[in-house]
């Protein structure tokens, strides 16, 4: 069965919100653990927030200008999880779909048993928020780069209940940025 996972850019101290803003480096360890999530995916989700960025952006780009991930992220069937969109769009690509909050769920019954590599949520740490609230996620990618934001929308604040963690793996870039996956425990497990 397929996997849901999600990977964020986060700060030392929880800030998961603007990374354009605090982000400093992007070397090659970087690019290739990027590469290796990209070669694990072929469904994409997106909290409205993300889509509103990433719809002015990468429709726009070509294959040459951000190599593989401009190519992955335009043919990848794309699915936005919205209550206040009405539709959404990719530009000449026909691979996005709307999915309302309460249809989450039973969306992602149904693309995990489909036959696939793993759905990745991108960004939008809302909806992986939400996510982990409701049992939603098997796997989480926190990308810690080495900087104290001081401020912005922290990923766990406004977590309602206990959740446990088991580490996966972790690796760190060259530059000191670490990537730690953990698999969300289910409720039932202990």
């Amino acid at each position: 069965m397929r996997k849901v996972v999600a990977g964020l850019f986060i700060t030392a101290d929880g800030v998961t919100e603007e990374p354009s803003n605090w982000q400093e480096h992007f070397d090659e360890d970087m690019g290739a653990e990027l590469g290796k999530h990209l070669a694990e995916t072929d469904a994409i989700l997106l909290g409205r927030v993300t889509y509103t960025y990433w719809v002015d952006y990468w429709p726009t780009q070509s294959p040459e200008s951000d190599a593989d991930f401009a190519h992955h992220i335009n043919n990848t069937p794309k699915y936005v999880v919205s209550d206040t969109l009405s539709e959404v769009h990719w530009g000449k690509f026909n691979t996005v779909t709307l999915v309302r909050g309460k249809d989450l769920a039973a969306t992602l019954d149904k693309l995990k048993q489909q036959p696939g590599k793993n759905i990745a949520v991108s960004g939008s740490p809302t909806l992986v928020r939400r996510m982990i609230e409701a049992d939603l996620l098997d796997e989480l990618t926190l990308i810690v780069h080495p900087v104290l934001a001081a401020r912005g929308k922290r990923l766990f604040d406004g977590l309602h209940d206990l959740k446990r963690l088991d580490l996966v793996s972790t690796r760190s870039t060259r530059m000191g940025t670490v990537f730690i996956t953990y698999h969300l425990r289910k409720p039932d497990t202990k």
